[in-house]
């Protein structure tokens, strides 16, 4: 009896990662900041100004555009915002850092992609959590995400 042998073909399949943009202009990338931004000190923006689109932040295709990545203040920035919001009872939050996601285009990306950065936000005395989606790439005017308040200024 004989042996037949037969030759085996190995086809690569290229993997490539979906990016997601936002096809709304005002949700765009890039930098679409209008207002300047303050400070109440270095380390918290002071936010006066809330949303009512509550897509905002909380949806991967409408984060918040702290921006920074450019000038290496980009996690700073990303601070900066968080340490402005209170809660829906008006105490202050804890945050962590979720992890990065989302992969999406931007001029000011490296090799024009960027990607968000997911934080996780608890009330001080609450146990509910709620995921920000963050993008310290691009510059947008900074707002309060509905259901949450911001610090006041002293």
């Amino acid at each position: 009896m004989k042996k037949l042998l037969i030759p085996l073909l190995f086809i690569t399949i290229p993997c490539f990662s979906q990016t997601k943009t936002s096809t709304n202009e005002d949700k765009g990338v890039g930098d679409t900041r209008t207002k300047a931004v303050e400070l109440m000190d270095n380390n918290t923006y002071w936010l006066t100004e809330t949303t009512d689109d509550k897509t905002y932040g909380y949806d991967q295709l409408n984060p918040i555009k702290v921006g920074g990545a450019n000038d290496k203040s980009g996690p700073l920035n990303e601070r900066r915002f968080l340490n402005a919001l209170f809660g829906p009872n008006n105490k202050k939050m804890t945050y962590f850092r979720a992890g990065s996601c989302c992969a999406f285009k931007t001029p000011n990306g490296f090799n024009n992609i960027g990607l968000l950065d997911r934080y996780r936000l608890t009330e001080i005395g609450s146990k509910d959590t709620l995921d920000i989606y963050i993008n310290m790439y691009d510059t947008g005017d900074l707002k309060i995400p509905v259901g949450l308040k911001a610090k006041e200024k002293n």
